[in-house]
């Protein structure tokens, strides 16, 4: 999830996605060469690189950028499904790579991952367990390439789904565990979720809010949570905030970065809406059942970053499993001037929040 709401919103929007989305003006071609050769590796035992290669049957694609291969690696696991990170990480990241190689790939049915595939071979194949041998597969991809003993595991939203079960299933591939808007208890994250909106509309005295709400009362109840329940209970918590803290339901600035980044073409810009569209069906009854809950011991060190505003993935979940947790290492980052979209919404802190609780817990052996 980065979220299913933003897989729904951007269903909507690949509806409507045309060439006339892409620049193509001079304008618009010197605006991504600069970003392009501000976000040049030039340091001589950097790294920079973006490539396809074969995981789980899918061409898949694969980014990785720092200044010194010899830091800590991260995989980051994006959200949606199909939200890619790489479209936008030049707005957050180039911090990040003076002290990280930080990988984004393209999960199956996502960006340029669901470019270069055949759409209909992939289709049976978009279940949460597929996803997580992907994402096991690319660490010891990653791993290799870069060699490293372990990676630094950071999911986000969605992409928390994916990188506690990889986490659990393979610990011996990672340092650390960090989740970024984590889902623990989907059916709670509904319920907390629509409660926040309803009761900012009562106090805000915004009936068509809360008619529209209470249309759908109890949520969610005993009944199930169809698309149509979904964007009627996620429209007011992320108009009052609960995505981006302060910005109501704004996103401009995240469906924006793709049309300057040195990663994406216009066709990829386009894949990046029709993936959303490609895995909705797919992927939503399952995700809907995901439970954390029952999660008592945890294999490697836990870092959860919380947003303060975050109704999403609700962070009060979070925060109440990792405190009873039992891991060899666990730690709580509050961010109180964001949401569900720490990394953009708060940049310097969440960099300072890698340096000081995650990097420390990357210690490679010497033997490596």
């Amino acid at each position: 999830m980065r979220h299913i709401v933003l897989l729904l919103l951007l269903a909507t929007l690949a509806a409507t996605a045309t060439a006339a989305d892409c620049p193509t003006g001079a304008d618009d071609a010197r605006a991504r060469a600069v970003i392009a050769d501000l976000q040049r590796i030039v340091t001589p035992n950097g790294v920079q690189e973006t490539y396809a290669t074969p995981i789980g049957g899918v061409e898949h694609w694969i980014d990785i950028r720092g200044e010194d291969r010899d830091n800590p690696v991260i995989l980051f696991v994006h959200g949606g499904p199909a939200s890619p990170a790489m479209p936008s990480h030049w707005q957050f990241q180039r911090g990040w790579e003076e002290f990280f190689t930080v990988v984004h790939y393209d999960q199956r049915g996502a960006g340029k991952t669901h470019r270069s595939a055949d759409a209909d071979a992939v289709a049976g194949t978009l279940a949460i367990d597929r996803y997580v041998q992907d994402a096991i597969a690319i660490a010891e991809h990653v791993r290799e390439r870069l060699g490293k003993e372990k990676l630094i595991l950071v999911g986000h939203s969605w992409g928390t789904v994916v990188g506690m079960k990889a986490a659990l299933a393979r610990p011996d591939l990672f340092h650390a565990y960090v989740g970024i808007g984590q889902v623990i208890n989907t059916r709670l994250n509904e319920r907390l979720s629509f409660e926040y909106g309803l009761q900012r509309a009562r106090a805000d005295g915004n009936a068509t809010a809360v008619a529209e709400l209470e249309s759908i009362a109890p949520y969610p109840g005993d009944q199930p949570i169809t698309r149509d329940r979904i964007i009627v209970a996620r429209k007011w918590p992320q108009h009052y905030g609960g995505l981006n803290a302060y910005r109501d339901a704004e996103q401009d600035y995240y469906y924006g970065a793709s049309l300057l980044s040195p990663e994406y073409d216009c066709a990829d810009r386009r894949a990046f809406f029709a993936g959303n569209v490609f895995t909705l069906n797919e992927v939503l009854d399952e995700f809907l059942t995901v439970d954390f809950l029952p999660v008592e011991r945890f294999p490697i060190p836990v870092v959860m970053f919380l947003g303060r505003h975050d109704y999403t993935t609700p962070s009060a979940p979070t925060a109440e499993w990792l405190e009873r947790v039992q891991a060899p290492h666990k730690r709580a980052v509050w961010f109180e001037h964001a949401a569900h979209m720490i990394p953009w919404e708060e940049p310097g802190h969440t960099l300072v929040a890698l340096l000081e609780h995650v990097r420390p817990l990357a210690q490679e052996s010497p033997t490596r």
